[in-house]
């Protein structure tokens, strides 16, 4: 037989009693002396194993624990709005807040609009979207930007 196919059997022969060993094995380790010097050194790291006592805690392990726990909880349960209780921090907050609401109100914020007035004398105020919108806007005022000369890079005084 395969020394690797049995390499799972050896562990459950060393944690089960030797009785249930399979025949197969039993086979192989007559015959394989690495395998039976393998379960040898299983057996003894095992029977290590159970002699081997976990140390007692110390008495006071438990209260010093809790107290340690209290400690970190206390550090770290700053509350979302902790920052309330500071009277100017809330003051400065609340100020920003109304100065933001203001402005969004009046339209000081007036992102993706533009306002524009025409020949007629009619401001507009229209919403970009895209590049084809301002192609578009382009297209239809091509003869106000005609006679405009600043985009010609020429002037009239010239």
């Amino acid at each position: 037989m395969n020394c690797e196919k049995l390499r799972p059997e050896l562990m459950e022969a060393v944690l089960s009693v030797p009785e249930k060993m399979s025949t197969g094995l039993r086979q192989h380790l007559h015959g394989c002396t690495a395998c039976s010097e393998e379960l040898a050194s299983f057996q003894q790291t095992m029977a290590l194993l159970d002699e081997w006592q976990a140390p007692e805690p110390s008495p006071y392990f438990s209260s010093r624990l809790r107290a340690r726990v209290r400690e970190e909880a206390a550090k770290s349960s700053f509350p979302w709005f902790g920052w309330i209780r500071r009277p100017m921090v809330a003051t400065a907050a609340a100020a920003l807040i109304a100065l933001g609401a203001g402005l969004l109100e009046t339209g000081h914020f007036n992102l993706g609009r533009v306002t524009i007035a025409g020949n007629d004398g009619v401001v507009r105020t229209t919403t970009t979207t895209t590049a084809v919108s301002d192609l578009q806007y382009l297209d239809g005022h091509a003869d106000l930007f005609s006679e405009f000369d600043a985009l010609d890079g020429q002037s009239q005084t010239e």
